[in-house]
């Protein structure tokens, strides 16, 4: 699959650079803060960062917003919806919500790398009324009942 993306221009904000992967075994393409001038995102607080980047997403495919691991587990950064999902049939600008879980406030800077793109397969799915679903050995067990505890 190629994803095509477009570069936005946007007064007063210098061109981002087109999402990469960072190595040859990376599955995301990171997507860099497409800001005029540096963010800060108190603890609690959401923030709204746009990418500077539209894309053309195949039909048949999604893109998926991940989270950068080092942002999270180094500065409480996450994607404030926990997963965003690009639908194919999108063309806007992509953004990204992000969450500050921390106690210190974090600043995004012009360019900073605030997330990843993962583009997945996906496939339409016809839904059935029923009244009896297939029987599993787990059954209706619910969080935990395999084991976790």
């Amino acid at each position: 699959m190629k994803l095509k993306v477009k570069i936005l221009e946007k007064e007063g904000v210098a061109p981002v650079p087109i999402p990469k992967a960072q190595t040859e075994g990376a599955a995301g393409l990171d997507l860099s803060a497409s800001v005029s001038s540096p963010v800060t995102i108190k603890p609690g607080d959401l923030a709204v960062i746009p990418t500077g980047i539209a894309a053309e997403i195949e039909k048949g495919y999604a893109g998926l917003i991940l989270g950068r691991s080092g942002l999270g587990i180094k500065h409480g950064i996450h994607p404030s919806n926990g997963v965003g999902l690009i639908d194919s049939d999108y063309r806007g600008e992509i953004c990204v919500g992000l969450c500050n879980v921390s106690n210190k406030e974090y600043t995004v800077a012009p360019f900073d790398r605030i997330a990843q793109l993962v583009i997945i397969k996906t496939e339409q799915v016809s839904v059935v009324e029923t009244d009896v679903l297939g029987e599993t050995e787990r059954g209706s067990g619910g969080f935990g009942s395999t084991g976790a505890k």
